[in-house]
């Protein structure tokens, strides 16, 4: 049983910086693809950030490139979403997400490829 914690979410203003963490337990999978998603009232549920663990490449839309950071920790099997220069419309509940891969490439950019989700963390931004 796979099992995705996401912590750190909270309330700042317009500028501010927030650190989310995933903790995942219950699998070990060698390539896998770490992936952080965010949904708004209302609107779909969009992937911001994304990397794949062998070798850390990383992807990014162009709404948060530059103020957003993915990394991981695999010895804690946890990885984690830095976001800078918070803007009001980064408002959100942002769920983690991750899928083992076959083969060593780039990440899928859609929410129906993942199959493992943590239960997500309010990020809430201020003007």
């Amino acid at each position: 049983q796979v099992g995705l914690v996401e912590s750190g979410g909270g309330s700042v203003q317009t500028g501010g910086s927030l650190r989310l963490s995933c903790a995942a337990s219950g699998y070990i999978f060698s390539w896998k693809c770490m992936d952080w998603f965010r949904q708004a009232p209302g609107k779909e549920r969009e992937g911001v950030a994304s990397i794949f663990s062998a070798g850390g490449v990383t992807y990014y839309p162009t709404s948060v490139n530059g103020r957003f950071t993915i990394s991981q920790d695999n010895a804690k099997n946890t990885w984690y979403l830095q976001m800078n220069n918070l803007k009001p419309e980064d408002t959100a509940m942002y769920y983690c997400a991750v899928v083992q891969r076959d083969v060593i490439g780039s990440c899928p950019i859609g929410r129906s490829a993942y199959n493992y989700w943590g239960q997500g963390t309010q990020v809430t931004v201020s003007s």
